[in-house]
């Protein structure tokens, strides 16, 4: 386990303006001091801390003082996955970060997102390890409209989507396919579960994978697809992510050394999400024969 260090100033900007980076730290509000200490009533807390101002700059999206540090490291944390997979220091990773990332698009941040982490993290491997080609799937509930927007013209990228629609944030349909063909949405109905996830993924999304023939494969890692995730309507269940993540990481044995990054996204129902990511984090740490 490493910590998450801060994002390279040149990879946030592959992915987004200055423009986008100088807003966000415009409205970022000031932290306020530390309360001063008082005598403690009986049995009552005294390390709770000061609650703190936050901006709203998108009506789910907020900033707290700590935000960008926070969103900065979440980002970097998916560089330094992308490293040390190129490198060979190893050949999995997981991200456990927040915020998420899949929301945020060149020049807006939504959806609980500030930077486009998996498509950061996908420019990076391309511009500074000079890979070939990466494959950014992402099987959240939600579209991962920033990740598309981001990698919509770069045609040595490769996105892949499936997810629920109707929802948020509107976008992913299948004719939205990118700039050079690239893009392949894979749009799920509410009420459907493993047996039209899995067929999404087998007969389109993987063959379409293993043509592209990606150096490096990026999971954008939602698990509010899952049955008792409070904000969507697919019935996934843990064995479903175990099993896709399981078909990722084999095609990932065939085309590219095995080498995948993961990084965290949705995730609302809270013992959901730690089952569903204990399984993927399994999966991944699953040795190869």
């Amino acid at each position: 386990r490493h910590q998450a260090p801060p994002c390279p100033p040149q990879a946030l900007l592959r992915a987004h303006p200055q423009s986008h980076l100088d807003a966000l730290a415009k409205a970022l509000p000031a932290a306020l001091p530390a309360a001063p200490p008082t005598a403690p009533a009986e049995n009552q807390r005294t390390d709770r801390a000061r609650p703190q101002p936050t901006v709203m700059v998108d009506p789910d999206t907020h900033l707290s003082p700590g935000s960008l540090e926070g969103a900065s490291r979440a980002a970097g944390a998916v560089v330094a996955a992308v490293d040390a997979v190129v490198s060979g220091a190893t050949t999995r990773a997981f991200c456990a970060i927040r915020p998420p990332g899949h929301h945020a698009e060149r020049a807006q941040a939504m959806g609980f997102c500030l930077y486009a982490n998996a498509a950061i993290g996908a420019l990076h491997a391309l511009h500074h390890h000079g890979l070939a080609r990466v494959a950014v799937v992402d099987f959240d509930v939600h579209h991962g409209n920033g990740t598309q927007d981001v990698l919509w013209h770069e045609a040595r990228a490769m996105f892949v989507s499936s997810h629920q629609m109707p929802l948020y944030p509107g976008t992913g349909a299948i004719e939205e396919t990118g700039a050079h063909g690239q893009i392949l949405n894979l749009p799920l109905p509410p009420g459907s579960g493993a047996a039209a996830m899995r067929a999404a993924w087998a007969d389109r999304a993987l063959p379409a994978l293993r043509a592209f023939a990606p150096d490096l494969i990026i999971i954008s890692a939602g698990f509010d697809a899952h049955a008792a995730d409070p904000l969507a309507n697919l019935t996934w269940q843990a064995e479903d992510f175990t099993w896709l993540t399981q078909a990722l990481c084999d095609l990932a044995d065939d085309v590219c050394a095995g080498r995948v990054v993961s990084t965290l996204e949705g995730g609302y129902d809270l013992t959901a999400l730690a089952t569903c990511t204990a399984a993927h984090v399994g999966a991944l740490m699953k040795e190869t024969p």
